[in-house]
């Protein structure tokens, strides 16, 4: 029986802002063709180096893998959004430091998933719902950053790319700015069931899936 295996953050396990309503693992499980089944390893508030302690209580039947992670990596450096600097040059390269150390967490953890020799997709990470437009604005800019390095990763290892800002477009997706709702957990979950688990392949090309 093929085994779906959700690994990262709350965008997975976000049980605890669907205000009862079904979360992702649930409704991919509902959606998923008769015979499979999936297990959530992803937790709450995981960042990348959290996930090679995911992948070992992978189930032995694990079939396919799928990753969202980095959101929280880019929250807790959201600090440089706030160093005073003299010039625009300053500011860009606080950023390239901060994305510059997750891009290489990011590689070790894919590199580490890759070597249970399992189909892999990884997913970007999605821009919030902020009520302030300009924060928004800074936000969905400075995420675009980190998902670079997501894609550009995937680029050089041929994984496919769920790319939920395209899935969680609207206000409605989100339980808080920065949460899966249930309702945007039925998008995410309708992507895994009718993608993710088609393919078969560890070694197929790069594909960017949006909605």
């Amino acid at each position: 029986m093929p085994n779906l295996v959700l690994l990262g953050d709350s965008i997975f396990d976000n049980s605890a802002y669907t205000a009862g309503g079904p979360d992702v693992v649930t409704q991919v499980r509902q959606r998923l063709p008769a015979g499979w089944k999936a297990t959530l390893l992803a937790v709450d508030g995981a960042v990348t180096l959290d996930v090679p302690g995911q992948l070992r209580n992978m189930p032995g039947d694990a079939s396919h893998l799928v990753l969202s992670v980095g959101g929280n990596d880019a929250l807790m450096q959201i600090g440089v959004l706030d160093v005073a600097v003299k010039h625009t040059a300053q500011a860009v390269g606080h950023l390239a430091d901060v994305v510059a150390i997750f891009e290489n967490v990011y590689r070790a953890t894919i590199a580490g998933c890759l070597r249970a020799g399992l189909p892999l997709t990884v997913c970007t990470i999605y821009n919030g719902n902020f009520q302030d437009p300009s924060y928004q604005r800074v936000i969905s800019t400075t995420v675009a950053l980190f998902n670079d390095v997501i894609i550009r990763v995937a680029l050089a290892n041929d994984l496919p790319v769920i790319d939920l800002r395209a899935i969680c477009s609207e206000p409605g997706d989100y339980a808080n700015p920065i949460e899966p709702s249930s309702l945007g957990g039925a998008k995410i979950a309708r992507i895994l069931s009718t993608f993710a688990t088609g393919i078969a392949q560890p070694d197929r090309k790069t594909t960017l899936v949006g909605a």
